[in-house]
């Protein structure tokens, strides 16, 4: 894993999250925000753990964001819909900013007085070795799982169904 990359995708990260929180524009918003999580993905990647990788690219990318992205236009939001702040919402988000501030000292702090983590086994994300032990150990509760995500399909498509009159 080179270093430079991962501190230039980390850069990048931080960017377009900002970028997120900074646009005036909520569907550019949730565009920056499908950048962000896919710069997520590349460092899943860079971090050998390729399940997340991928579970992060088509969930979150492809499903949640595109959904964000389909219900802001559906809302037709514009800047005349949107009221302005009141001032104990101003204050608040003043107080959370410092919060994070705060958090973020710390967390350097303990950062850069501790050991960098080394891994035992370099292989450990995997999506091979997560189907071995995804069928092997934990096969009741996967199967159990799936019946139940089933049944809920199932339940959902009964619901959904128009209730046809026969003559």
């Amino acid at each position: 894993m080179s270093i430079s990359l991962f501190y230039f995708v980390a850069f990048l990260s931080i960017f377009f999250a900002l970028m997120v929180i900074f646009a005036k524009n909520p569907v550019h918003s949730v565009l920056y925000l499908i950048v962000t999580f896919f710069t997520f993905t590349i460092h899943y990647i860079l971090l050998n753990a390729q399940f997340l990788a991928i579970v992060n690219f088509i969930v979150y990318m492809g499903a949640i964001m595109v959904l964000f992205l389909f219900v802001l236009m559906l809302l037709n939001l514009n800047e005349g819909s949107v009221g302005s702040k009141s001032n104990l919402l101003k204050m608040i988000g003043v107080i959370a900013g410092m919060c994070l501030i705060i958090t973020l000292v710390g967390s350097a702090r303990v950062l850069n007085a501790s050991e960098p983590l080394v891994l035992q086994t370099q292989d450990l994300g995997l999506v091979k070795n997560l189907g071995k032990v995804l069928f092997s150990k934990f096969l009741l509760p996967f199967e159990i799982s799936s019946i139940l995500l089933l049944s809920a399909m199932v339940g959902a498509v009964l619901l959904a169904k128009k209730d046809i009159k026969r003559v």
